[in-house]
């Protein structure tokens, strides 16, 4: 369930479909899973809590985005822009950056490797998170 101003699943899909700006919106714990975001704009967008696996984001701008324990089990994000946005407590194991933008980027370092951060913005590999201790 969506915090009490949070946009619903319908009213995402409607934004997407004609091609509106979802800047700065608050989509925090809704199930997105499965869309298509791809060369949106979602700058500073809340997306905390929310499920986005198999999520598409390519080219959508994402800087300053919020994706505070989210689920982005094999979510796309090729050719974004990442800047600044939060993925602490995510996760993240299937998901590709290639050629992401990432400067300020936080990541769940605990549980994925920077150089594999690195290795898929650059090559396109899936990330693999390891189990918390």
């Amino acid at each position: 369930m969506g915090a009490p101003n949070s946009m619903t699943k319908k009213q995402v899909v409607e934004c997407i479909q004609r091609k509106r700006s979802l800047v700065a919106a608050d989509l925090r714990g809704v199930d997105l899973s499965g869309l298509c975001f791809d060369d949106m704009d979602l700058r500073g967008a809340k997306l905390a809590e929310c499920n986005l696996a198999r999520t598409t984001f390519r080219r959508a701008n994402l800087e300053s985005a919020s994706f505070w324990s989210t689920d982005c089990k094999d979510a796309c994000f090729d050719y974004a822009n990442l800047e600044s946005a939060d993925f602490d407590f995510s996760n993240l194991d299937g998901a590709t950056l290639r050629h992401a933008k990432i400067r300020k980027t936080v990541f769940p370092l605990s549980h994925v490797a920077l150089e594999d951060v690195k290795r898929s913005v650059s090559h396109g590999t899936r990330l693999r998170m390891t189990r918390p201790d």
